[in-house]
């Protein structure tokens, strides 16, 4: 990103320090080499740095991963802002990360895909963006019971940008397909789109069927598929190196952030 886009939306939510000396490099620089490495997904001795004058190294890699480290904590969300009269569609998606085979926090077996991972559950709207923090949870926990966490950011994000959750409507995937859920999204006045889950059901269900809409719930999966083609983009998301689960899920945070910011520059 240039300097004024950096400058706009970004530096604004960093710590500029109040005491000691200032940096040799600028805040731009140091977070164009945190870019590099999540785009490349080098180690981060490897990072390529360039050099000044006498041709030395400008900055050294232990440096920038130390800098990594400090605003880690320190990285806000970046919503988009809607208008209150805007009607946004949302899905849920929900992936797993690769992760270390071995060691690693917040990591579990998932029987489905056969790996070790985690998952992550977001929001988004039908344009790719994602419109609120994510959950996240190990590979071997049932994503129906995240739904109430990612949900409460949801509302929060809703509330400070300024769009309305009321008249849009949510589209998910059967796994979610629960009466607690189901509740929650009504009283939010949501119009819900989501397959029946049959849970291994013999025979049909009886009462009245759910709306469910076939053709929104096809450019849910295409939309889906669209944001991790985005995600892939980021060489260091496609398998987690990181022992440290946050350290991973601020990466994370800077992905979800430079896809957000593509409405604005």
């Amino acid at each position: 990103m240039t300097e004024d886009q950096f400058d706009e939306f970004i530096l604004p939510h960093l710590s500029n320090g109040k005491r000691g000396p200032k940096t040799a490099l600028s805040f731009y620089k140091l977070f164009n080499y945190i870019l590099s490495f999540l785009y490349t997904g080098c180690q981060w001795k490897e990072l390529f740095i360039e050099k000044d004058a006498s041709g030395k190294p400008e900055i050294h890699y232990t440096r920038v991963f130390r800098v990594f480290q400090h605003w880690e904590r320190l990285i806000k969300y970046l919503s988009i802002q809607y208008t209150a009269s805007t009607r946004i569609i949302c899905w849920i998606p929900v992936w797993n990360n690769n992760g270390r085979k071995k060691r690693g926090d917040s990591i579990g077996y998932s029987g489905h895909k056969r790996l070790k991972g985690d998952k992550v559950v977001a929001f988004c709207d039908r344009h790719g963006n994602v419109v609120a923090p994510f959950v996240t949870a190990p590979g071997n926990q049932n994503e129906c019971p995240l739904f109430p966490q990612a949900f409460q950011p949801l509302r929060r994000i809703a509330k400070a940008v300024g769009f309305q959750l009321s008249g849009s409507v949510m589209s998910l995937d059967s796994i979610y397909d629960s009466r607690a859920n189901r509740k929650m999204i009504f009283n939010h006045g949501m119009t819900l789109n989501i397959p029946e889950n049959q849970r291994n059901r013999k025979s049909t269900k009886r009462g009245r069927k759910r709306l469910f809409e076939p053709r929104l719930f096809l450019e849910r999966f295409f939309t889906i598929e669209r944001v991790f083609g985005w995600e892939d983009k980021f060489k260091r998301l496609l398998i987690r190196f990181e022992h440290l689960s946050h350290q991973h899920y601020a990466l994370k945070t800077i992905a979800y952030t430079m896809i957000n910011l593509r409405h604005f520059c």
